[in-house]
């Protein structure tokens, strides 16, 4: 489907001002925004690629240490198989827990449900939302990498691990200073330099943000959304933990809420874009092959984003 409607014209949950794409690829649908990945997009994306260089979109699996968000860290255990070959296993593994997906049944809007309206309990079974679907249907296209971080750190102060909203005008400045438009299928990669925020901390540090994190995000208010519904992007990536802004505004509302449950859109977060970004700065672009492989966990609420950008 390429005629998609306008943001203004979805359908609203009344209870809670929320607008819902629910009937845009019908109730069963099983992948939202992934279903602008199409082979056409990808093909054409293919041709961005000009030096072959690589570059990995992940942060090592144990950061950040300590998790956030409740999660516990994850165990390595290595051990023989027999005398002579070796092998491991994770024990308290969070797919969830550095840079990853969130899959459509992660986030829902209250009582109203998961994407598509499924009002049942993931913990009582199988949904068909899971992160597997993703990974069947293969995530790639062009990604775009919008240096939020480089453009405010050249007119002030910015630090990424400020609590501080982008707004849609300052999204879309960006972009312009970047001479780039969006096209449907785009994989929306923002940089607010939150791994080099997050990095620069101590261990003692680290240990005190795990308890209470903040972070520059997004806004999470309605025009935020309008913005992104109407630009239909494939997925939207961001460095930092959870796209929007955190600690959030419950006047404002959720942007997860917004976007994930209600619109479809697939989201990543946690992705490393620093050294894509010193990439991008000196050859002065900011488009790129952007290729990742979901772990095919059934009906998993989440995976590692095993992320490339090919230049």
């Amino acid at each position: 489907m390429d005629e998609l409607p306008d943001f203004d014209s979805l359908p609203e949950i009344a209870e809670l001002g929320l607008r819902h794409a629910w009937d845009v690829w019908g109730r069963d649908d099983v992948l939202g925004s992934i279903n602008h990945v199409t082979p056409q997009r990808v093909a054409a994306a293919a041709t961005l690629v000009q030096s072959g260089v690589r570059v990995s979109l992940d942060l090592p699996l144990n950061l950040p240490n300590p998790p956030l968000f409740g999660r516990q860290a994850y165990e390595h255990v290595v051990f023989p198989l027999n005398r002579n070959e070796m092998d491991d296993r994770l024990d308290n593994f969070h797919p969830q827990g550095s840079t990853q997906w969130d899959a459509l049944n992660h986030v829902r809007c209250r009582e109203h449900g998961y994407w598509g309206g499924r009002t049942q309990d993931p913990t009582e079974g199988p949904m068909g939302i899971g992160i597997d679907q993703f990974a069947d249907h293969g995530i790639a296209g062009r990604g775009v990498l919008v240096d939020i971080a480089g453009s405010m750190e050249r007119t002030g102060n910015f630090d990424p691990l400020e609590p501080r909203s982008i707004t849609v005008d300052q999204l879309q400045a960006v972009l312009a200073e970047q001479q780039v438009e969006l096209q449907t299928g785009d994989f929306l990669c923002l940089r607010t330099a939150w791994s080099r925020g997050y990095l620069a901390l101590t261990d003692a540090e680290r240990a005190s943000y795990a308890a209470a994190p903040t972070f520059a995000g997004l806004a999470a208010d309605e025009s935020m959304a309008r913005y992104l519904w109407n630009a239909h992007p494939a997925a939207i990536c961001a460095d930092n933990p959870a796209v929007e802004v955190v600690p959030g505004d419950p006047s404002v509302g959720s942007l997860h809420r917004r976007l994930l449950p209600s619109l479809g859109m697939a989201l990543g977060e946690m992705f490393d874009f620093e050294g894509l970004a010193t990439l991008c700065r000196a050859e002065d672009r900011w488009t790129f092959f952007f290729v990742a492989a979901p772990l095919k966990i059934p009906n998993g609420l989440g995976s590692p984003g095993n992320a490339m950008a090919i230049l």
